[in-house]
């Protein structure tokens, strides 16, 4: 079982507002809330590139961005210790995010999650980004499992893009950042309303409010093969 980091199970989206609004001003650029919602993507150089900052000028916009972060306290979201202790003890878990790994880490230990996940993949870890499979491919190789054996849960479609070209089964969550409807067009296998519904759909049944692709059997397919994991080997993510 391998999780996404912001917008998942961290309720970031305000943090992340208060840094890129403090970056743009530093920088000069004339951005606020309503366009970084249009062009918001956790690969934050699409960003940069919407809003016109000279490549040269990105390292200085990471540094301010890090600055006006580090002002901030996010929390988790709801139901995530919960959903997150849940599924830790049944299953083997992951960290797959773009977010970086001073600050992933440092977050990590404040919520008593130093020793959670067996894997952490952060940005630093891989050199192509979401929607790229490279990270999700390094998280199933250092855990030793199979795509088809394995689930991500993210917020963005480009967490479903990445799951489906890594051929693990994508569960998306409808979280704090503005992606719900490009989430939606993105056909997860499965769609949450809440992250407290997973332990449901692990379970083998979909929540009463949970949305699936219309045009896809691979959730109902998912479920059967990790109804005959866990009464086998238990050898699944």
């Amino acid at each position: 079982m391998l999780f996404d980091w912001d917008g998942t199970l961290l309720d970031s989206y305000r943090a992340d507002v208060h840094a890129y609004l403090g970056m743009f001003a530093a920088l000069g650029v004339r951005w606020g809330e309503r366009e970084l919602r249009r062009h918001y993507s956790p690969d934050w150089y699409r960003l940069y590139r919407a809003a016109r900052i000279p490549r040269q000028r990105w390292d200085e916009a990471d540094r301010l961005w890090a600055r006006f972060y580090r002002q901030q306290r996010p929390r988790l979201l709801p139901w995530a210790r919960w959903v997150v202790r849940w599924v830790a003890r049944r299953y083997r878990v992951a960290l797959v995010t773009s977010g970086n790994r001073a600050r992933v880490e440092r977050q990590l230990r404040a919520f008593g999650w130093a020793r959670v996940f067996a894997v952490r993949i952060c940005c630093e870890d891989v050199v192509r980004r979401k929607p790229h499979p490279e990270s999700l491919q390094l998280a199933l190789s250092r855990l030793g499992v199979a795509a088809a054996e394995s689930v991500y849960v993210g917020d963005a479609p480009e967490d479903v893009q990445m799951a489906r070209r890594t051929g693990v089964c994508a569960v998306a969550v409808l979280g704090p950042f503005p992606t719900h409807r490009r989430l939606r067009a993105a056909r997860p296998d499965v769609l949450l309303r809440s992250l407290r519904e997973l332990p449901g759909v692990l379970r083998g049944g979909l929540p009463q409010d949970c949305v699936r692709c219309q045009d896809c059997g691979r959730a109902a397919a998912w479920r059967a093969r990790r109804t005959a994991s866990r009464r086998g080997s238990g050898s699944g993510a």
